[in-house]
């Protein structure tokens, strides 16, 4: 008989089938990142064979343990692991690592490869996500687990390196995580002293923290330093993580970058670079791994197959689920309505509404405010909505009387993040690809850049994540030019897959709620103004979830207005003086320029009619609108930074009046 088919893998042919992988892969891509893998295989058995509970023939099974590769630059890791284990990604895509159209990018995508919890890759961020989905998965137990039904009772692990540690976004979220106590968290630090800067890729020159000291200062359960190449030692400190639950863990591991490798390990050139076919034969030597790239033996395919024990764990839970519906069945509808991401069968009516409600209230209000009255209508509506802000709460307006503060210890629907932007984000995009919940959160909108990465990862992976950005521009007055945004409302619109909406009114504020809450493939950021807006009555509100509008038309139009926010009120009185000296012009407003462009041409041009001058008006950089009114059209918008002032000074000293826009279509026209 073949001695392939009786022999039993042993954990070293495990280990080193994953540096196999990587070093093969990379070779045949000629790029990538061989020496987290070979130096982190030795945790990858201990954690993947012994703890991690997940079924790869269902990668979205709700109660499994979720796996974060913070670290992503060593996708092929996760690569091998998911390949190896029996997951749908086939030899073939490795062998087609980093190229076009393949199952396996360069950093893990969510979406391509299955068993993909997060897209990866910057730095920190695959920590602050894990966060997120630990404190969702916190949550959610709080809400439906009952004694002796836990039908939510899964942990999230964490692989890190020295960069997401040095990474400013990993300090905001490993600080929340252990102020929140945020158990079922357990970190594992690839703690390899090797960086890429030096020669040898020795970090000491720029990396001397006390990264135990750091994380028990946090308040986590600190374990190590252990030797990451011991199997049982990782085992061993991921179950003493396992048995506190009350506290985040991180294992610190020290390893040996590209172990195996003769003359590169311990190297910074094995981080992000092949091996070469020499060291790679060497390597093979060293051990004992005598099969050709790619090949892999059947007997170390059986040592790894978790298609069995997954069906297995899977079935339990769903064997416990059948009997918490029979005990619950109303939660248990409403758990499988969240973990599916639907929303309620009753909201569409009350979304439909909002707008119609506001227009009959004719309420004249800041739109931060109009925002929090539909978060107190929705609040009811909606329980898997979770707010917070990063320490604006009283001015982003996100707390409503349904919210209940994330604490210490059990459930909640609103948290305090404390003065970290970046890590809210973060956080949030964790959240939402855990499932069950959908997170909004709340900052000034100049602090949109503190947490730009995140926001352009959420638009990546198509999460729904909801940004409430108050006080949207020099209105905002007297905090002076470094609170007020000029160009973030024209930059958020360039991001692809970003829903921005800048309402003029509460009748607009509510129709972009309403957009962002249908939206289930994106983000979407609401900007919404700090000073009081007019209420525009309208004979219908036709076209506004289109994104641009004609909201107030004439005959015989000679040019048209454009016009977002809070400038809206402007061009309605520049229309106003115009039509008194027998200039009619129409009015667009246009609250979502990225919804607008998603329009039919002949609805765009409708709206827009070809061959008429055009003038946008909005209190941020003008350059975004010519794409609008053309080469030929106006702007009146501002190209400069703001100044200290109260608000009404302000937008008259930059040109913002009804007269100065006014004089624009004239000086146009002529």
């Amino acid at each position: 008989m073949d001695s392939s088919v009786t022999a039993k893998a042993s954990e070293a042919e495990l280990a080193n089938s994953i540096r196999a992988l990587a070093m093969d892969a990379v070779e045949a891509a000629k790029s990538g990142h061989p020496g987290m893998p070979m130096g982190m295989a030795e945790i990858a058995v201990a954690l993947w064979k012994r703890h991690l509970r997940h079924n790869p023939a269902n990668p979205a099974w709700p109660d499994r343990d979720r796996f974060v590769l913070s670290n992503g630059h060593g996708s092929m890791l996760l690569y091998s692991l998911l390949h190896l284990t029996g997951y749908a990604l086939p030899i073939e895509e490795l062998k087609r690592f980093r190229q076009l159209g393949s199952k396996t990018p360069g950093h893990p995508e969510r979406g391509c490869a299955p068993g993909v919890e997060t897209t990866t890759g910057p730095l920190g961020q695959g920590i602050s996500n894990a966060v997120g989905m630990a404190l969702a998965e916190r949550l959610l137990a709080a809400e439906f687990n009952r004694p002796g039904h836990p039908i939510v009772d899964h942990f999230t692990y964490v692989f890190l390196g020295d960069g997401c540690m040095m990474e400013g976004v990993s300090h905001e979220a490993c600080a929340l995580a252990g102020t929140l106590k945020i158990g079922r968290l357990i970190a594992i630090y690839d703690d390899n002293g090797i960086s890429i800067d030096s020669d040898k890729g020795e970090i000491g020159q720029w990396y001397t923290d006390d990264v135990p000291g750091r994380f028990k200062a946090y308040g986590w359960h600190v374990i190590g330093p252990i030797d990451g190449h011991d199997i049982e030692a990782v085992d061993k400190a991921l179950k003493k993580a396992k048995r506190d639950k009350m506290r985040p863990s991180l294992i610190i591991a020290k390893t040996v970058i590209a172990k195996g490798a003769p003359t590169k390990a311990n190297t910074g050139a094995a981080h992000g670079a092949p091996l070469g076919d020499k060291e790679v034969a060497a390597a093979r030597q060293a051990l004992g791994w005598s099969h050709a790239p790619f090949v892999i033996p059947e007997h170390v395919y059986r040592g790894w197959d978790a298609r069995e024990a997954g069906k297995r764990a899977e079935r339990r839970w769903q064997k416990a689920f059948k009997a918490y519906e029979a005990a619950f069945p109303q939660e248990a509808a409403e758990f499988e309505r969240r973990m599916a991401g639907k929303l309620p069968a009753d909201l569409e009516q009350k979304l439909s509404a909002l707008a119609s409600e506001a227009n009959q209230k004719g309420e004249t209000l800041a739109t931060r405010r109009a925002s929090q009255l539909v978060l107190e209508a929705l609040k009811p509506a909606l329980p898997e909505l979770v707010g917070g802000s990063a320490d604006l709460t009283g001015s982003n307006l996100t707390m409503v009387k349904g919210s209940r503060v994330v604490g210490r210890e059990g459930g909640g629907n609103y948290v305090f993040y404390g003065v970290r932007e970046f890590g809210m984000c973060a956080v949030m995009n964790g959240l939402a690809l855990h499932g069950g919940v959908i997170p909004y959160g709340g900052t000034f909108l100049v602090f949109s850049d503190y947490a730009r990465n995140a926001l352009r990862l959420a638009a990546l992976m198509g999460v729904q994540v909801i940004y409430v950005f108050s006080h949207d521009s020099i209105g905002l007055g007297e905090d002076g030019p470094t609170h007020q945004p000029i160009e973030h409302a024209a930059s958020l619109r360039l991001m692809p897959n970003m829903s921005v909406w800048r309402p003029c009114d509460t009748v607009e504020t509510a129709a972009a709620w309403a957009a962002a809450l249908r939206r289930r493939n994106g983000p979407t950021a609401l900007l919404l103004t700090r000073q009081n807006v007019p209420f525009v009555k309208r004979e219908s509100l036709e076209g506004i979830e289109k994104g641009g509008y004609v909201l107030a038309d004439v005959p015989q139009a000679k040019a048209v207005l454009i016009a977002t926010g809070s400038e809206v009120s402007l061009a309605l009185g520049a229309q106003k003086q115009l039509g008194e000296a027998g200039i009619p012009v129409r009015v667009v407003s246009m609250p979502s320029t990225t919804e607008f462009d998603r329009q039919s041409q002949e609805y765009r041009n409708s709206v827009l009619p070809e061959g008429l001058p055009k003038v946008a008006v909005e209190a941020g950089v003008s350059d975004y609108w010519r794409k609008y009114v053309g080469t030929q059209g106006a702007v009146v918008g501002i190209d400069r930074y703001g100044e200290s002032a109260p608000a009404a000074d302000v937008f008259k000293h930059f040109g913002f009046t009804a007269e100065n826009v006014a004089q624009a279509v004239r000086s146009l026209l002529s």
